[in-house]
């Protein structure tokens, strides 16, 4: 992914990106995205786009493994996530959901992880300390709650499912206030293509619709040339 194309998924919305993605598919039909309404950190924040760091937690009951195990997987759990391609995301999958309770994206381990160089975090589980989250490192969460309860590391850099959406550590996912999806490899070479084609040609319906004296005939007209540009 270069430069070019990271800066432009920074800028557009999910939405958007779900669309660019059919664009260049040639055809509906893209679901790699998450179901339901999740909670966002940062809602006015750009869009994270990153290559997945992936892990599993739990925490409604204390772990059953000896503590020198937990310790060892928690280190290697931020090992992990230190290391890999950048930018990256966390994406953590709370096996506790939908009962999730433990809010492991609180204050103290959201700015670790951005010290890291993450660009942020995507989780079915819960987050807490709003307000107090650093800038620049959104989460995108099932809910909000206010403990941490016995929140541990059960598995490191495994296949995830956040809403919906299996994630594999390495994907390209893009998330914001909407939700998150994963970017086909195949697609990355025409993707900022599809997203300006795509831009371009909303713009034939879109400015026409906000200048006054918009009425049946204008959208008439202006659908026509809409519906040309999306052939």
């Amino acid at each position: 992914m270069d430069n070019s194309l990271l800066d432009l998924l920074k800028q557009v919305d999910t939405p958007t990106v779900c669309n660019a993605i059919e664009v260049a598919e040639g055809k509906r039909g893209f679901d790699r995205f998450t179901r339901g309404t999740m909670q966002c950190s940062a809602p006015d924040a750009p869009a994270m786009v990153g290559y997945a760091r992936t892990a599993k937690i739990a925490a409604i009951a204390p772990p059953t493994e000896p503590p020198e195990v937990i310790k060892a997987r928690r280190m290697d759990y931020y090992r992990h996530m230190a290391s890999g391609p950048r930018p990256a995301i966390a994406v953590v999958e709370d096996l506790d959901h939908p009962h999730a309770i433990g809010a492991y994206w609180g204050e103290i381990n959201t700015t670790i992880h951005k010290g890291f160089g993450l660009s942020g975090a995507l989780t079915n589980g819960v987050m807490r300390d709003l307000g107090d989250l650093p800038e620049g490192f959104p989460v995108v969460a099932g809910s909000v709650g206010p403990s941490h309860g016995f929140v541990h590391v059960r598995e490191i850099a495994t296949p995830v499912s956040i809403f919906g959406l299996t994630v594999a550590d390495g994907d390209l996912v893009h998330a914001d206030r909407h939700g998150a999806l994963v970017i086909p490899p195949e697609t990355l070479p025409i993707l900022e293509t599809s997203i300006r084609k795509l831009i371009d040609t909303e713009s034939l319906i879109l400015h026409p619709a906000r200048q006054a004296g918009f009425d049946f005939d204008a959208f008439e007209a202006a659908w026509a040339r809409f519906e040309a540009a999306r052939t």
